[in-house]
């Protein structure tokens, strides 16, 4: 009897061992099956939030390619000038925020194809004297750290005339407000700025007209090979079109 009991003792061992192995297994394959977004979720209709749901074109396209890739998504807020850094330092999976293609950012990710054309525009008080672009020559313009709008507006009028906030709706307050003479960011969030605020306006004429893609990490090429055949697939079978169709009305 005694050494059927030791032998019981031993399966019963053995089998809570390979239930804790087992679910360490599991554990590791679910956290391995969650795909990290990094994203600044001020941008509307890109990314924004409903109650604490970040939600918009960016977060359903990357729903849409974490489900052809199948995966979970977790999206991680956080400044947009903060999101090149986590991708890079591997923090996040990648980063996808109404985000450029520029050469300077080309050193320090890589970027998936381009899955959406974004306007740079700009933002006046109504009744300005800026009336187009070359109006902007001498001005003080607001614009969101970190964002093309930034670079590109540094590039052309100087960084003694552009004044970096951490959120575009900062530079809209600081153009009411009479600190900045216009403000250049993205056309979409542009509209949603003048619809708020009464007394602004866009100019008709565009500043720049660019690229938005996914900035993944240098090197991980088997992500980006997989996000890139999820795009394909997914403008294929017209499923981003519907996306940036229900925040992006034809006009």
């Amino acid at each position: 009897m005694k050494k059927i009991a030791k032998i019981l003792a031993l399966v019963l061992v053995l089998a809570m061992s390979m239930s804790f192995f087992a679910g360490c297994s599991k554990d590791e394959k679910a956290e391995e099956k969650t795909l990290k977004m990094a994203t600044n979720a001020a941008f509307p209709p890109y990314e924004y939030k409903e109650g604490e749901k970040i939600v918009g074109i960016d977060a359903e396209i990357a729903e849409a390619i974490a489900k052809e890739l199948g995966m979970k998504l977790e999206i991680v807020d956080m400044e947009f000038d903060s999101i090149i850094t986590a991708v890079d330092k591997g923090e996040v999976d990648f980063g996808m925020a109404g985000m450029t293609v520029t050469d300077e950012r080309k050193e320090q990710v890589d970027f998936s194809d381009s899955y959406a054309t974004g306007v740079q525009s700009i933002i006046v008080k109504e009744g300005s004297d800026i009336k187009t672009v070359d109006d902007l020559e001498g001005k003080k313009i607001g614009v969101q750290l970190g964002t093309t709008g930034d670079i590109y507006a540094t590039d052309d009028y100087g960084a003694e005339n552009v004044t970096q906030y951490g959120k575009g709706a900062d530079a809209v307050i600081a153009l009411k407000g009479g600190d900045v003479d216009a403000v250049i960011i993205d056309n979409e969030p542009a509209k949603a700025f003048v619809e708020e605020n009464e007394g602004l306006a866009i100019l008709d004429t565009e500043y720049a007209v660019e690229d938005y893609a996914i900035a993944i990490k240098k090197g991980n090429t088997k992500l980006l090979d997989d996000v890139n055949a999820a795009l394909s697939k997914l403008t294929e079978d017209g499923t981003i079109d519907k996306i940036i169709a229900k925040y992006i009305k034809a006009e």
